[in-house]
């Protein structure tokens, strides 16, 4: 926390100095009757000064002196432009507890900031990784699609009608051996049976009469 109060009065300082350096040398003379009490009494007498300058001189001197400015129901605030707020202090200047006060609120609000940023910094890269996820299935989807469009599917085999076989009795080769009972042995005695059947029932054919 020391450094922290010690970057903080630096800047403190530095922004008491640009008022000093707006401030002549001429200026730092007792130009009022008597010690103002607090900013805006030094401020209504420096509007008496005798010309622009001196009058812009007084002001930055005015600025210089006093950290407080009155409050419509009474008392004093401060505004740490660090912080970017305003603190109730009794007088026209903190006094040793109550800069102690603005000093540990400095503290909490630098330890805020901090935490916001590594929240945010924590948000964007879950954001990140998640955008990076997406991106990745959707370069795996995209490459299953196109292996899946480019392999040809497969046909299914159509049936083909089995061809008509053609039954035929080959005669039986002379000297082959017969097997009692088969058809192949049978058929050529059926086949003699049958032939002199048909002579005995076919008329022999008449011989034409001789002319005398």
């Amino acid at each position: 926390m020391s450094d922290v109060v010690a970057s903080r009065r630096a800047a403190l300082v530095v922004a008491a100095a640009g008022f000093f350096l707006l401030t002549p040398l001429y200026a730092h003379a007792q130009w009022w009757k008597r010690a103002p009490v607090d900013f805006e009494e030094c401020a209504d007498a420096a509007e008496k000064a005798a010309n622009k300058t001196e009058k812009t001189a007084a002001l930055a001197d005015c600025n210089a002196k006093f950290a407080g400015r009155r409050k419509a129901g009474g008392g004093y605030s401060y505004y740490d432009f660090l912080q970017d707020r305003t603190f109730d202090i009794a007088g026209p200047n903190p006094t040793p507890e109550e800069q102690k006060r603005i000093d540990e609120s400095y503290t909490a609000y630098l330890a805020n900031q901090r935490r916001s940023n590594e929240a945010a910094q924590a948000a964007a890269r879950q954001q990140r990784e998640q955008q990076e996820q997406q991106a990745r299935q959707q370069q795996v989807a995209l490459r299953t699609e196109v292996e899946r469009v480019s392999v040809p599917a497969e046909r299914v085999p159509v049936p083909v009608e089995r061809p008509k076989v053609q039954q035929s009795v080959s005669p039986r080769p002379k000297g082959a051996p017969c097997t009692k009972g088969s058809f192949s042995c049978e058929w050529p005695r059926l086949s003699e049976s049958l032939s002199d059947l048909k002579k005995l029932f076919t008329p022999a054919p008449s011989k034409p009469a001789k002319k005398g």
